[in-house]
């Protein structure tokens, strides 16, 4: 009885129906108006406390988080790409000729999800500590593999064979952020979308009117960390045209 009881006045602390009528049509807000937002009720309330009651509205659900100190209302979608018996294949092999170097395997055909054109021809990017390119590419090329490094737009319109898929090297960008999926370090949505806005060579069927659409459909369907994002694109020294872009 005691327990029921306290899981009641714990529920009423947090004021949900009043919290989503207060910020009714927000898009987002942050934890300085949600602080205000209890506030009304106590204030003399810790700000320990009002981050405490931010973690259970988060745990339960009622609000997502969509960068550092910025919330919405509604679960968070985590977005979880796919990795491919090939691009398994392809870790396998590194990892065990370069066992103690980074890689981040994805293949181009996960942005089909968030586009309306969709290209003919995908790309493995296999992207690697800028020290171990060389002995990466020389290695895949004697495993029969059609590796490209870094390629230019020359490159790409002149050598590039459109009927197989080809393997595509790059330096990976230190702190990139990334996902283990079985053994497989591979990209986040905050990497891809920022690769896309940074790479116009080798993302140029993405570019214009199609990378608006791609950028608004991950909003949409995911929770995508924009503090992540940036930390990224700083990373690529893009992070003011990002910006600029996203705002």
């Amino acid at each position: 009885m005691y327990i029921c009881k306290k899981i009641v006045i714990a529920k009423d602390k947090l004021h949900i129906k009043k919290l989503k009528a207060h910020f009714k049509g927000e898009k987002s807000f942050d934890t300085a108006q949600i602080s205000a937002f209890y506030r009304q009720f106590d204030r003399n309330i810790k700000q320990t406390t009002i981050n405490w009651r931010i973690y259970q509205l988060v745990k339960k659900g009622v609000l997502k988080r969509i960068s550092r100190g910025k919330f919405a209302f509604g679960e968070g979608r985590r977005y979880i790409p796919e990795v491919s018996a090939k691009m398994t294949s392809i870790n396998k092999k590194l990892k065990a000729k370069f066992p103690y170097i980074n890689i981040c395997i994805w293949n181009t055909s996960a942005l089909n999800e968030f586009m309306t054109h969709q290209p003919g021809y995908f790309y493995t990017l296999v992207e690697v500590d800028r020290e171990a390119i060389e002995p990466v590419f020389y290695y895949l090329k004697d495993l029969k593999y059609q590796v490209f490094i870094n390629p230019t737009q020359d490159i790409l319109e002149k050598y590039m064979p459109k009927d197989k898929e080809v393997i595509i090297l790059k330096p990976l960008i230190s702190q990139a952020p990334l996902l283990n999926i079985k053994g497989v370090k591979t990209t986040t949505l905050e990497k891809m979308l920022v690769d896309v806005f940074s790479d116009k060579i080798l993302f140029s069927a993405q570019q214009g009117s199609e990378m608006r659409t791609i950028f608004k459909n991950a909003f949409d369907k995911y929770t995508v960390n924009r503090s992540s994002m940036l930390r990224y694109s700083d990373r690529r020294r893009k992070k003011e045209q990002l910006k600029k872009y996203l705002y």
